[in-house]
């Protein structure tokens, strides 16, 4: 932990850490910058067994906090003049949109879950036995598929066949991995190489982030914690499962970073170096959409902002894997960031209708978030 300053109340945001400990998370760690000042905390274990503790520096599976850095990369191509931002995804795939919708859902509709497309996941389950589907089935296929490696020309046809979420370029629009599969694909059509290659080339290494990178491997390379599942009780104690082949989600979710790179990162971003400044108002130009938790929130290109009332705006972008959760928020100023990493996932019980119930961990990570953006 480091201070140089006083504007960063560090007893406060030890204390907001170690509460979300004490409130059943088994590890978390954290980065909270106020211009130059940084704090960095954690509390808990890393592993469970051994009481290993974590540690601010720690690798971590990030989920969708992965859709910033690709839509990073689809407006640079963008800019470029290789990607129509607002051109129909059937100019570039028709064989993976194909007919009227491949006409008619453009990039910009991927981008912002307002292209219509189903979620592939719940349609995994019934066609690839892959994942269960929420208060349907239990938990059983997450062991299962450990190491399987997906297609994603396979799972993406699971969403565009799938029915349809809504109307293309329709409000609410629904947060769809299937999107974001596109986009992957799109990127590897027009840069000749993989999509995750083109993001580690053109924004992981433009922004100088040194632990952050995609799996080559179901495991996490360096100094890690074990990722706890709990599967809203179902799987008791919770079950590791930081060794998992991420190609179920690609280029949508399946990024691994430390809390540092985060901040840098989304630091770069806001500042126009990543991508320009017309690209950057893009991709803060919301709409709103359904999450995956059923709220309607702002969403924008890879980008979602929070405001707590009468406070500042944050943006920047939550993610989840199994057994693992992340988020990262800066103001709209650039100045005061946030980036948290945690080791358990679906903590909450549901109840006879299948709605997650309230938990302690809620409101402690609502008060580390809390301090952290606002102080």
């Amino acid at each position: 932990m480091r201070v140089v300053k006083d504007s960063l109340d560090t007893a406060e945001l030890d204390a907001a850490v170690e509460n979300v400990h004490r409130a059943g998370m088994p590890g978390l760690f954290a980065e909270v910058r106020d211009g130059d000042e940084v704090w960095r905390g954690a509390a808990g274990a890393a592993d469970v067994t051994t009481a290993r503790p974590v540690s601010a520096d720690m690798r971590h599976r990030v989920g969708s906090i992965t859709k910033t850095f690709t839509s990073a990369a689809v407006l640079q191509q963008v800019e470029s003049g290789e990607i129509g931002l607002d051109a129909p995804i059937g100019r570039y795939l028709p064989q993976l949109v194909p007919g009227g919708r491949g006409d008619t859902i453009t990039v910009r509709m991927l981008l912002n879950h307002t292209s219509g497309l189903a979620e592939y996941l719940p349609h995994a389950y019934p066609s690839l036995k892959a994942f269960p589907a929420l208060a349907k089935t239990g938990p059983e296929s997450l062991d299962d598929h450990r190491m399987t490696r997906f297609d994603p020309t396979k799972l993406i046809e699971l969403g565009v066949t799938a029915p349809a979420a809504g109307a293309p370029g329709g409000t609410p629009g629904l947060y769809s991995n299937t999107n974001y599969l596109l986009l992957g694909a799109l990127l590897e059509h027009v840069t000749g190489t993989t999509a995750e290659r083109y993001i580690t080339r053109s924004v992981i290494e433009r922004a100088g982030l040194r632990h952050t990178g995609f799996p080559t491997t179901p495991h996490v390379d360096g100094p890690h914690s074990r990722l706890y599942e709990a599967w809203f009780g179902m799987i008791d104690p919770p079950r590791d499962y930081s060794v998992y082949d991420m190609s179920w989600v690609g280029p949508s979710a399946s990024l691994i970073s430390t809390v540092t790179d985060l901040n840098r990162f989304y630091g770069k971003l806001l500042a126009g170096e990543i991508v320009g400044p017309s690209s950057l108002a893009q991709m803060q130009r919301t709409v709103p959409v359904v999450s995956q938790e059923g709220q309607v929130i702002d969403y924008g290109l890879g980008l979602h902002p929070t405001q707590a009332p009468g406070q500042d705006t944050f943006w920047g972008h939550g993610g989840t894997v199994w057994g693992g959760g992340a988020l990262a928020m800066i103001r709209a100023d650039g100045r005061r960031q946030l980036a948290v990493a945690v080791n358990l996932q679906r903590w909450n019980s549901l109840d006879a209708s299948g709605r997650p119930q309230p938990h302690p961990i809620d409101d402690a990570l609502a008060t580390l978030y809390r301090v952290a953006m606002y102080g």
